[in-house]
């Protein structure tokens, strides 16, 4: 007789499920010893659990479908929580089994002993204790409908005997139930009227927009509006869009603030951008299929919940075009302007100097593949990505950009190559979230994934020195003390190249990408490197007054040399 944990593998694979990611432990005994004898299912072996939990999401980011991962009792799964709040923020279909101790002993203070349904509650839409087999069957069902109709993560949590129960039930499959959702057209007329009475309007466009592209333009078009996007709305709003003048918000650039302060309406389309500073003193007018999201981040005058495709089109017929191209023309020649300085700020480096970040992810966007994957990890790689990669409607590009971890990248590259083996995966690391999961080189090697993962390797947790220095705080605590990456990387069994010199960089990139297998590209790249906000507020320069000075008084007067001598080509 067929077990609870068959049930479990049986039912996954039907629906379609591919791999699980994690570490295997005794209390998921039943769960691994079902995936070895049905071999339907690819166990993705990981070094830690929270790596599972990212390569789940973003397997799941990528394709676009339920991915699954495992962790053992207590610690196992207790380690699945962050990667579990990345995908459950980033609105991925992600079922995680939490493994649990034996029955009998739960509430004892048992070896290892944790209440995960409770642990999990806010990192899920669906958390279930499965007490006994007979209730295995309906709970997957609901956990995993509840994860791919509500594009969030569900948890299980089975002791292990459970899962070892045997059990007669019919194989369950469950697969995502598709529809359309539009406004009521009261409201759809009451926000054409806003649209139609404003003179300057501008498009705030978000990840909502991911199957709306040509919908869109067709808007933008109508009311002449520049399309400002939010990061994680970048790959499927930048690309093929005349309209387009670039990112907004904390990573953004100039252009895209400038195209929202100036606006008299704002049509937010599929966006959560968090940032309430950024919005403008206007009407607003936002669409979002989650009616919760509505108002969120700025009061609104209107609110349709929607999908953003089927609300556009129902919005089109109402809008009146004929309007003036002025302040679209405006915003596109200063967005010109923007992204022309933006791209002479990529250029090499004098010789002895570090690599500038913004050259080395120049020739990463031009050498890698027209439908590659990117990876970048939270920190300053996030901030280069967004404003030096080329989206084109085949590229993908996935980070923890809701919720914000350090360790992402690496991470998610496993899920993403395992999911799509023969596409070009690439993860940007920075030294200090790259060594925070260390470990999962070693997955690359064991798993045959050849990903390729770049280290922005400037020594310091660069990111959070700019935080530092914006509020006039002398640097603390941030120095990294680096190994070799490339040689430690050879030592796994992947191929490693280190740069140190601009004018090695560009043949090292493309030997970097064409390597058939895993590979490790440690550039050193220049940690003076400000990147500087779309606009720099009083509170920020003085906050980098009282920096120059407590560093003075510190006795750090060479730091204050190198920043000038980094960045005055910014200045001027």
């Amino acid at each position: 007789m067929a077990t609870a944990a068959d049930h479990i593998v049986d039912t996954l694979a039907a629906s379609g499920v591919k791999r699980v990611y994690g570490i295997p432990g005794d209390s998921l005994n039943g769960f691994t010893d079902s995936l070895r004898r049905e071999k339907t299912i690819d166990w993705v072996h990981v070094r830690h659990e929270e790596a599972a939990a990212f390569a789940a999401a973003a397997d799941a980011a990528v394709t676009g479908e339920l991915a699954v991962c495992a962790g053992s009792c207590g610690p196992g799964n207790l380690h699945l929580i962050n990667g579990l709040y990345d995908a459950h923020r980033s609105r991925v279909p992600v079922l995680a089994i939490a493994a649990q101790i034996p029955s009998e002993e739960i509430g004892s203070n048992y070896f290892q002993e944790t209440r995960p349904e409770q642990l999990f509650a806010d990192c899920s839409v669906f958390t279930a204790h499965v007490a006994h087999a007979e209730q295995l069957p309906r709970m997957l069902r609901l956990a995993m409908r509840a994860a791919v109709q509500q594009r969030g993560v569900a948890v299980l949590v089975i002791p292990g005997d459970v899962a070892l129960a045997e059990l007669e039930a019919e194989t369950q499959t469950v697969v995502r139930a598709e529809s359309v959702t539009s406004p009521s057209l009261t409201e759809v007329a009451r926000a054409a009227d806003i649209l139609n009475g404003a003179k300057n309007v501008t498009i705030l466009a978000g990840a909502g927009c991911a199957d709306a592209h040509t919908e869109l333009l067709e808007i933008a078009g109508r009311l002449q509006a520049p399309v400002v996007h939010a990061l994680r709305g970048k790959e499927y709003v930048e690309h093929d869009n005349p309209y387009d003048v670039g990112m907004t918000g904390l990573l953004g650039f100039s252009s895209g603030y400038r195209a929202m302060e100036s606006a008299d309406a704002l049509l937010v389309l599929g966006s959560d951008l968090p940032y309430q500073q950024f919005y403008p003193t206007a009407k607003v007018v936002q669409v979002d299929i989650r009616g919760e999201n509505l108002g969120r981040r700025t009061p609104i005058d209107v609110g349709l919940v929607g999908d953003v495709a089927a609300t556009v089109k129902e919005l089109l017929p109402l809008v009146k075009g004929n309007r003036s191209d002025a302040h679209l023309k405006r915003m596109t020649k200063h967005y010109q302007r923007t992204r022309q300085d933006l791209d002479e700020l990529a250029a090499p480096s004098r010789r002895g100097r570090p690599i500038h970040p913004q050259y080395l992810t120049r020739l990463l966007n031009q050498g890698a593949a027209d439908d590659a994957v990117f990876l970048p990890d939270v920190g300053s790689p996030v901030v280069w990505a967004a404003r030096y990669l080329t989206m084109n409607g085949r590229r993908r590009l996935i980070g923890s950009f809701s919720h914000g971890s350090m360790a992402n990248a690496l991470s998610q590259a496993i899920g993403a190559q395992a999911a799509e083996p023969q596409r070009q995966v690439i993860a940007l690391t920075g030294d200090g979230g790259l060594t925070m999961l260390l470990g999962e080189l070693i997955t690359l090697t064991q798993n045959k994934l050849p990903v390729k993962v770049v280290v922005y390797n400037n020594s310091s947790l660069n990111f959070v020195e700019l935080e530092m220095k914006a509020a006039g705080i002398v640097n603390f605590g941030t120095e990294l003390v680096n190994p070799d990456f490339a040689t430690m990387a050879e030592a796994m069994g992947i191929h490693g190249r280190r740069v140190t010199e601009s004018k090695q960089l560009p043949k090292a990139v493309d030997d970097f990408l064409a390597h058939p297998g895993p590979a490790l590209l440690d550039v050193v790249t220049e940690r003076q490197e400000l990147s500087m906000p779309p606009a720099v507020t009083a509170a920020q320069a003085k906050g980098f007054a009282l920096y120059a000075i407590r560093t003075v008084l510190s006795g750090k007067g060479d730091e204050l040399i190198d920043l000038a001598r980094t960045n005055l080509r910014q200045v001027f």
